[in-house]
């Protein structure tokens, strides 16, 4: 008996809870401590955005999210999106394990897990059908094709039988792809439609052609090709909502031009750009980067570039270390950028490493200064034991390490066979260090061509042990370090993040 009216009891708490009751902002509910856990049992699937309202990236997102949320409303979907204001509701923001804005998490059934998808409104909606339902549509007339088609991207397969061997990678592929709108059909008049035979697959889209057919032997990683390559425009502009698509997609090389959108030969250059897009198309990726925007100063800096500088092209391989690569000639012509493109892709062409200039008073104080203009020249100095600090401006860890580092370089500024140097990482790079993380600490010895890693005590009882060993003493990881370096990636990663 107590098993039953613990049912009743569950049942009714069900038909009792009404979304209706929930505020709502933008079609969006707005959760809080007190109804979360509600909405959360009421509803088979809930979307939520943890946000704080200063965060520029959640300003980026909402216009979005309520789209996406309106969107669903219209479609009759029983997805819901929320959202909480974590610097309010911090006791749930913490139980979810939330560290940056905006940070998602989907409910289904109950069942948390993190939302992987984009952050404009077709592709949240996307992700979430995918994850709800089946993998393609099924298109039963001319309406519910058109109807997909409104989609910016969608991909219709043609299919006579849903059983058929082609039919069957095409739902495959379907179910791996987040992001894109799928559809199936068998009607004789969408077919018609669409003038196409039995076993065609076809992309839509609202840019460039507009149109593309898959032509070929079908098979799932040949069709996933097709659609990465066609899904996206031939030149598409970094922007929020687009980071996503850049950066989390397949192609790993992409082709970069900073231009003002603002400067009178814009069209003409831009034409150039796509032009040459065209070439590379599920191989490069083409981006372009409005200079003339604050948002994008970072990435302006990253590649160490003013907008003074613009315009300007830089292709980066994600896979490869992030190697980036520098056109020979400043032109951005479409034959200068298929020339410079095809001599990355042909491994002609070597990466081009960033350097400030060399300070004038490079070695007045105890640390020297370090830039890759002069790197070799001092840290590659045979006959000094050199420490040199990969830092960043904006990095916490390198703060607070400076007055410790400072002190070191005093104590040996007598010992003409030691140096302590620094080098800004975000500025300069060189070919025999790649920096990951930071503070990056390395150490060259002398009279030999080894590079050691320096990962004991960031004390100067550390530091100092470490160089009066000659680099063995503090060479290896202590428990306490691997646990500041699990700080250090958090810290690296919310600062990527920022980036973009």
């Amino acid at each position: 008996m107590k098993y039953l009216l613990a049912f009743l009891v569950v049942a009714c708490v069900a038909v009792v809870y009404d979304a209706a009751d929930v505020a709502e902002e933008g079609d969006v509910l707005i959760l809080t401590t007190d109804n979360f856990q509600e909405v959360i049992d009421g509803n088979d699937y809930v979307l939520v955005e943890f946000y704080a309202p200063w965060c520029g990236h959640c300003k980026a997102l909402a216009p979005e999210y309520s789209k996406a949320a309106k969107q669903l409303k219209d479609d009759g979907s029983d997805i819901k999106l929320g959202k909480v204001d974590a610097t309010i509701e911090s006791d749930l923001a913490q139980k979810f394990g939330v560290r940056g804005y905006p940070t998602l998490k989907f409910f289904k059934k109950g069942k948390e897990s993190d939302y992987q998808g984009g952050r404009e409104a077709d592709g949240i909606v996307n992700w979430l059908n995918k994850k709800t339902g089946p993998p393609a549509k099924t298109l039963e007339s001319v309406e519910d094709a058109e109807k997909l088609a409104e989609k910016e991207v969608c991909v219709i397969g043609f299919f006579k039988s849903a059983d058929s061997d082609n039919a069957k990678i095409f739902l495959e592929v379907a179910s791996a792809n987040d992001d894109i709108s799928f559809g199936i059909t068998s009607s004789d008049d969408v077919f018609k439609k669409y003038e196409v035979k039995d076993g065609a697959i076809v992309l839509l889209k609202k840019f460039d052609e507009g149109r593309n057919d898959y032509d070929g032997d079908l098979t799932a990683d040949a069709l996933a090709t097709f659609v990465a390559a066609n899904s996206l425009p031939l030149v598409i502009e970094f922007s929020e909502q687009t980071a996503q698509k850049i950066f989390g997609g397949d192609i790993k090389k992409h082709n970069l031009m900073f231009l003002d959108k603002e400067v009178e030969n814009f069209q003409s250059i831009y034409d150039g750009f796509t032009e040459a897009a065209k070439d590379f198309k599920g191989k490069v990726l083409f981006v372009m980067i409005d200079a003339g925007s604050e948002d994008n100063g970072r990435i302006l800096e990253f590649f160490g570039l003013k907008k003074e500088d613009t315009p300007a092209v830089r292709l980066i391989n994600l896979e490869a270390d992030m190697a980036k690569f520098k056109p020979e000639s400043d032109e951005i012509k479409a034959e200068t950028m298929k020339t410079f493109v095809n001599a990355v892709l042909d491994g002609k062409l070597k990466p081009h490493l960033m350097s400030a200039d060399v300070p004038e008073d490079w070695d007045k104080e105890a640390v020297k200064v370090l830039v890759g203009k002069n790197f070799e020249e001092v840290a590659l100095d045979k006959t000094k034991d050199v420490l040199v600090e990969f830092y960043a401006p904006w990095c916490g860890h390198c703060k607070q390490l400076a007055p410790i580092y400072d002190e070191l370089a005093e104590n040996f500024k007598d010992r003409e066979d030691i140096v302590i140097a620094k080098m800004d990482a975000t500025a300069n790079e060189i070919e025999v260090v790649k920096v990951q993380s930071f503070p990056t600490l390395k150490f060259f010895p002398k009279d030999s061509s080894d590079i050691i890693d320096y990962n004991g005590e960031r004390t100067l009882e550390g530091f100092t042990k470490f160089l009066e060993s000659g680099g063995k003493h503090g060479a290896g990881p202590s428990d306490e370090d691997e646990d500041l370096d699990e700080e250090e990636e958090e810290e690296q990663e919310e600062q990527k993040k920022d980036e973009l």
